[in-house]
C-alpha cells in the first residue's frame, strides 16, 4: 500500500500526528515522514524509545484531544507495555493511540535471529495488551483499510488503542530521501581502530551494523571472536552488558562499542555506570546522529553533549574524536588511564554495500565468548 494512502485514510478519522522509533520495515512511513513534516515539527517527533513516544502521544491527546500514532518496530513492544498499560488503558486514563508496527521476523519469512521470537509473538503481545489490529502486506488494498479504520473509531472513541501491522513489503513510497552528514569517515574504520587499541581485552558491540562490521574485520585479519560479544538484538542495552563484565572481571579491560542511537534509548545506563565505576571500562559511542541500519533516520544526537552526560554522570574522563588522526591520539592517551572512560567519535551515515552479517549463532558467539572471558582472571 502506498504510503500516502495509508496517511490520508489515518488523517479521516482525525489522526495527523506521528511520534515513534525508525524501523527499516517502515521506511516508506518514516520517508514520508521526514519528507512531509521533518525530524521535529508539531505534527512528528523521533523520540529516544518507543516508550517515550507513547508518553509523549499522551501528552499530545491529552492537549489536544486529537488520537496520536506511534510507530514502531516490533521488537519495541517491550518498551510501550508500560506506558500502556498503566497510562493509555481503557480502565486507566482511557487514552488513544493509533500503533504502526513494522513487523520483523514474520513466521515463514526469512530474518535475522533476534527477530524470531519477537516476531512469533507480536500478535499475541497485541492481544494480551487488548490492542485490536489489522495486518497490511502487498495486497491490502486501500478499501479494505477504510472499512477496518471505521470499525476501530468506535474502539479509539472509547479509549481503547489499536495496531496496523505492516508485513514485509506492506508500505511503498515513491520518493527517495538521502541521510548524510558532514562527518568523512567511516564507522568501520573507527572499529579498526579500536580493535587494535583494544588487542585482547574485552569487546561488546552493540546492535546493527556496527556488530556486522566488528566480525568482518576480525574475519579480515584472521582474528578470533572469542574476544566480542555482538549484540544482535536488545538495542540500547550494550552499555549494561559490558557494565556487568566489567564488574565481574575487574582486571581486563572491556570495551563497549556503542552508537548513539542506542545509546539515546536507554541513557539511564551512563548513570548507572558513572556510579558503578568500574576501573577497567571504556565506553566508546559512534555518532553518526543516525538510525543507520533501519534506513539512516536522524537521532536527537546533535543537540546534545555526550562528553557533558558522560562526565556529568560520573565518568573519570570524556574524549571527543572527529577524524581518524584525532581518535589515534585519544586511543594512546587512554592507554593505562582507570575508567570508566568516556569516547566520542563522529562518523558518516554509510557502510560497505557488501557488508555481510556474522557467520556464526549467537549461541556460538556467547559459547566462545563465555570460555574466553572464563579464562580471564
Amino acid at each position: 500500500m502506498d504510503v500516502l494512502r495509508l496517511t490520508a485514510q489515518l488523517k479521516k478519522i482525525g489522526v495527523d500526528y506521528f511520534a515513534g522509533v525508525p524501523d527499516s520495515q517502515l521506511k516508506a512511513l518514516c520517508d514520508y515522514l521526514i519528507n512531509t513534516f521533518g525530524v521535529s515539527s508539531l505534527n512528528h517527533i523521533i523520540t529516544a524509545n518507543e516508550g517515550n513516544a507513547v508518553a509523549l502521544a499522551a501528552g499530545y491527546y491529552l492537549s489536544t484531544g486529537k488520537i496520536p500514532c506511534v510507530y514502531l518496530q516490533n521488537s519495541g513492544l517491550g518498551n510501550i507495555i508500560n506506558p500502556v498499560t498503566s497510562l493509555l488503558n481503557d480502565k486507566v486514563y482511557a487514552i488513544p493511540c493509533v500503533f504502526i508496527v513494522g513487523w520483523r521476523g514474520e513466521p515463514g519469512v526469512h530474518d535475522e535471529p533476534q527477530h524470531l521470537f519477537q516476531g512469533e509473538i507480536t500478535l499475541k503481545m497485541l492481544e494480551v495488551l487488548d490492542i485490536a489490529c489489522m495486518v497490511i502486506d502487498r495486497q491490502t488494498t486501500e478499501q479494505d483499510l477504510e472499512k477496518q479504520l471505521y470499525v476501530f473509531k468506535s474502539l479509539l472513541n472509547s479509549g481503547k488503542s489499536v495496531a496496523l501491522v505492516i508485513k514485509q513489503g506492506g508500505l511503498s513510497y515513491s520518493e527517495k530521501v538521502i541521510y548524510k552528514n558532514n562527518s568523512s569517515i567511516l564507522r568501520e574504520e573507527i572499529i579498526n581502530f579500536i580493535t587494535e587499541a583494544a588487542q585482547d581485552d574485552i569487546i561488546i558491540a552493540t546492535t546493527g551494523k556496527t556488530s556486522r562490521e566488528l566480525f568482518e574485520i576480525r574475519e579480515k585479519k584472521g582474528q578470533l571472536h572469542k574476544y566480542d560479544f555482538l549484540t544482535v538484538g536488545s538495542m540500547g542495552h550494550s552499555s549494561s552488558i559490558a557494565l556487568g563484565i566489567a564488574l565481574n572481571k575487574p582486571n581486563k579491560r572491556v570495551w563497549c562499542i556503542d552508537g548513539d542511537g542506542a545509546a539515546l534509548m536507554h541513557l539511564g545506563a551512563m548513570a548507572v555506570i558513572g556510579e558503578k565505576a568500574p576501573l577497567n571500562y571504556i565506553h566508546v559511542i559512534i555518532n553518526n546522529g543516525a538510525h543507520e541500519s533501519v534506513g539512516g533516520q536522524p537521532t536527537a544526537a546533535d543537540a546534545i553533549s555526550f562528553e557533558q552526560i558522560a562526565l556529568g554522570c560520573g565518568y573519570k574522563a570524556s574524549y571527543h574524536a572527529s577524524d581518524l588522526k584525532e581518535l589515534q591520539i585519544v586511543l594512546s592517551e587512554i592507554e593505562g588511564k582507570k575508567g570508566p572512560i568516556f569516547i566520542e567519535v563522529k562518523s558518516a551515515i554509510g557502510s560497505r554495500k557488501d557488508l555481510g552479517r556474522p557467520a556464526i549463532t549467537p549461541i556460538e558467539n556467547k559459547t566462545v565468548f563465555m570460555d574466553y572471558i572464563g579464562e580471564c582472571s
